[in-house]
Parts: C-alpha cells; structure tokens; sequence
C-alpha cells in the first residue's frame, strides 16, 4: 500500500505507469483523480489490489479553485466555455455554501465522467455529441470552508463523502449565485484517514520503495478493518483459501466488516469479509512465499 502524490496533467493511470515498471507490475488505486488534477492516490500492488473495497466508502478532502463567470462542458479547465454570467460578490457565495452546500444534498454528477449510462461511460457519448441526462443522487458536505476569494477565484476546502463530484459544486455553487462557474484547480489533500503529507511522487522510487514497509501500519487506521490472530493448526486452510472458524479478535472496531488476520509469527498474512468469512486477499510472507489465491 503506497500514498502517491499525483501531478496535474496526467491520469491517474499513466501516473502509475512507473510504479508498475519498478515496483509491482499489478497495480490499482482507490479513486480516480481528473488529469487538471492533483494530490492524493491510494496505489495498492500485488495481492493488495483486492482490497479496494476497504478504501471505496472512504470520504475525501479537497483544496478547490472555482472561477466564476464562465461554464465549461467538461466543468474543468479542459473544455470549451459554454456559458457565462456576471460575478458575484463573497456574500452572496457564503451565503449560497450555507444554504444549500452543506449537509445531504442532491448533485447531478457532470456529463463529462466516467459513470457509466447505457453500459457506455458518460464521458464518452459526449464525447460523441450526444446529450446525455445523468441522474442525480445524495451525497453529503461535511465542511464548505472558504480561503479567500480574488479576481473571481473562489479557493476553498471541500470535505465531502464518496461520489461527490467537485465540479458539479463548482458548476452548482456558481448557479446558486446567478452566476455562471467551473473548477480550476484540485488538490485532493486527504482519503479517509490518509493525508497528501505523508505522500511521495510517483517517481520518488527510493522513498515508495521504503513506504512500503509502512503498509501495516497504514491499514491499522482503517476504520472498517479489525484485527484477528488464527491458530497455528489453522494456518494451512488459510494458505490454500479456506477461513478458519477460530479467528480470535485482538482488536475490534465497532462495527468493523473486515478482518486483518495475523499468522503465529505475528506477520499480517491474510485480509477476510467477516460476513461471508471469505478471504479477500492473501499476503505473501515477509519471506517471500507468493500468495495462492
């Protein structure tokens, strides 16, 4: 597990291409970054990749910048201005975020995204021309903090739940105040518990190599994982993909749906969905033996 600081203007694909020339050919990440974007990606390699679903509840901090008076297609820099409006004034703006930005809302994520309509991505049928009518959904704002606000730029801190597109606030926000707007700039600064500091560059190959030492103690802080211990005449069905039935918890998080099980040595060696009592991934030892399942 690696927390890779993303470069504006490149994917969150190609950004890994060099973490999986030197690190670990398999490789996958918790949440997608737009290319205008920067900031933090969770990157798991290896066996770990299965477990995205751990990190895919996660909520999201972000630092904004939302240009107000022009709309763009893709509501980014990146597209063609499609619309534009005078601008307004910081209170209207502050009065717009605590009225209508914070709590449960309803957002209409942007046309230009990779949610899928009709089994194609929404991305690519606008692509195409086609207008495409995204459904909305509730997600929730947890803080809407502004830093200031010049030459109707609005930079902002965002603390949102999973799914929240900040472009569709920018897009919103901007409507809220009769006014027309897109994102800027995106700087994700924080997934759930793991924050943009603690993160390396993805070609910073010397300290990632290094951080990967910290991949227990980085899934320590998972509010969804509790901690077991199996016995050593149990360790085998483990191996081969079979849950023991004896798993003793050492430590509990509430409610927690995941189990991070230790082996006698006291190595972390398997990840376990506690309902289904199914292995989701299996971690080769610190000696190197190489997972089977």
């Amino acid at each position: 597990m690696l927390l890779v600081n993303k470069r504006s203007g490149l994917t969150s694909f190609s950004a890994l291409d060099k973490i999986k020339r030197t690190i670990d050919r398999k490789v996958g990440h918790a949440g997608t970054l737009d290319k205008f974007a920067q900031g933090l990606l969770v990157v798991l390699t290896g066996s770990m990749t299965r477990l995205n679903v751990l990190f895919s509840q996660m909520d999201k901090q972000y630092r904004a910048t939302i240009l107000f008076g022009e709309e763009t297609d893709t509501l980014d820099p990146e597209g063609k201005v499609v619309a534009s409006a005078p601008c307004p004034d910081l209170e209207t703006i502050q009065k717009a975020i605590k009225e209508h930005f914070l709590g449960t809302i309803k957002q209409q994520p942007p046309q230009y995204s990779a949610l899928h309509v009709e089994g194609k991505r929404a991305s690519s049928l606008a692509r195409s021309g086609k207008t495409v009518e995204m459904a909305s959904r509730l997600v929730t704002v947890y803080s809407f903090d502004v830093v200031s606000y010049e030459n109707n730029r609005l930079i902002c801190d965002i603390h949102v739940s999973k799914g929240t597109y900040i472009r569709s606030i920018a897009r919103d926000l901007a409507l809220a105040c009769n006014s027309r707007g897109h994102l800027v700039e995106l700087t994700r600064t924080a997934i759930g518990p793991y924050r943009l500091d603690e993160a390396f560059d993805f070609d910073d190959t010397g300290n990632l190599i290094r951080s990967m030492e910290n991949t227990e103690q980085l899934l320590h802080r998972l509010p969804s994982l509790s901690w077991y211990a199996v016995p050593k005449e149990d360790e085998f069905m483990m191996v081969n993909g079979t849950c023991s039935p004896n798993l003793a918890c050492e430590v509990e998080k509430g409610s927690a749906l995941y189990g991070a099980v230790h082996d006698t040595m006291g190595d972390l060696r398997w990840i376990v969905d506690m309902k289904t009592k199914r292995i989701i991934s299996q971690i080769p030892q610190k000696a190197g033996e190489l997972a089977t399942i």
